[in-house]
């Protein structure tokens, strides 16, 4: 057998563990900080400022208008923030949203970060930064926008309701989906997709019936790790170009939307890539696109995009948005087939 292939390691530094998220204050002076800023949504205000609290005077205050797809204008508002406070770093408790608005400040400032997740949407440990402006989605990636550190405390997320649990899981499942095809896979980043794609299998059907359950709640942790680093280490494909353009410009709910897509967007690449996506099969059952989708409606997760309030005369505009500037997929793209895949994941119809 004949190996070739890169692989570059995340450089970023991963704490997991119970309670870990009680370290905050020491890593915060371990990366040579002195002044942390806390980033949240408003509905985590509350916990941003209790941990405001426990980081003490190395806190020098909360923004917490951290909002979905990251829009410019809400980064811009916080980088005023930043240069008021003369904070020099950043602690993001929360989130995609919170973890994005943090890479974003980061990547304009470069300041260093500290994350804090509570959902297993799996961006804090990606160079990749989707951000919003004038009804488009783009994404950036470089050095500057991965965090330096993450804390993953399971005991932190046994709040986090079981609906968005189950799409946040179903996200960063999307991330490994897409590792297995990826232009630039390697034999590290497919191990890490496959042991997180089962991390979730085993971990979400847990959750639901035992949401305080913390063991299931940090293997989802654990699986949303996994997840996270394959994304930051191979390349996007579909997927991730029509989730992108459905949030961008139609404001959709960014873990739902990734839920819906995801067993449509495999069906669609395992026709071309069924040897790729088999582990898919064999972890979920029966084909790539039908495995997906009853494990996904098995754990009480959306299936349909019209359940996002998205019209069919939306998609017309989403399949010609997602054909322009396309991401590389394994499988050729045009306007006609998106807008048929587009059609079945808006009706929920099992692929």
């Amino acid at each position: 057998m004949s190996l070739s292939f890169n692989y570059a390691g995340s450089p970023a530094h991963i704490v997991f563990g119970e309670g870990v998220s009680q370290e905050v204050a020491s890593w915060i002076e371990k990366i040579g900080c002195r002044k942390a800023l806390v980033l949240s949504t408003p509905q985590q205000k509350g916990d941003a400022e209790a941990l405001a609290a426990k980081i003490g005077p190395l806190a020098v205050g909360v923004f917490s208008g951290a909002v979905m797809h990251t829009p410019v204008d809400v980064t811009e508002t916080a980088i005023r923030v930043v240069e008021e406070s003369r904070a020099d770093c950043v602690v993001s408790l929360g989130g995609g949203s919170t973890t994005g608005l943090g890479k974003a400040i980061a990547y304009r400032t470069d300041v260093p970060q500290i994350v804090i997740p509570t959902t297993y949407a799996g961006s804090e440990v990606t160079p990749i930064l989707g951000q919003t402006e004038g009804g488009r989605k783009t994404t950036v990636k470089g050095a500057k926008i991965l965090p330096e550190v993450v804390i993953y405390d399971a005991t932190l997320t046994t709040g986090l309701p079981v609906g968005m649990s189950m799409t946040s899981g179903l996200n960063a499942m999307a991330h490994a989906v897409e590792a297995l095809y990826a232009q630039d896979r390697n034999p590290i980043s497919t191990l890490m997709a496959v042991e997180g794609l089962r991390a979730f299998r085993s971990a979400l059907p847990k959750i639901t019936t035992a949401p305080n359950d913390v063991e299931a709640r940090a293997e989802g942790l654990y699986g949303a790790w996994l997840c996270g680093t394959v994304l930051g280490t191979v390349g996007m494909a579909l997927h991730h170009k029509i989730c992108h353009t459905l949030g961008g410009t139609f404001d959709t709910p960014h873990a739902e939307t990734h839920a819906i897509m995801l067993p449509h967007t495999a069906a669609f690449n395992a026709v071309a890539v069924p040897e790729f996506l088999q582990p898919v099969a064999e972890i979920f059952g029966g084909s790539v696109g039908g495995g997906l989708w009853d494990f996904a409606k098995s754990i009480g997760a959306p299936l349909a995009l019209r359940d996002l309030g998205l019209t069919e005369a939306d998609l017309d505009k989403a399949s010609q948005i997602a054909v322009e500037n396309p991401y590389w997929n394994p499988r050729p793209i045009d306007r006609s087939s998106i807008r048929a895949l587009l059609q079945q994941a808006w009706e929920g119809r099992r692929p």
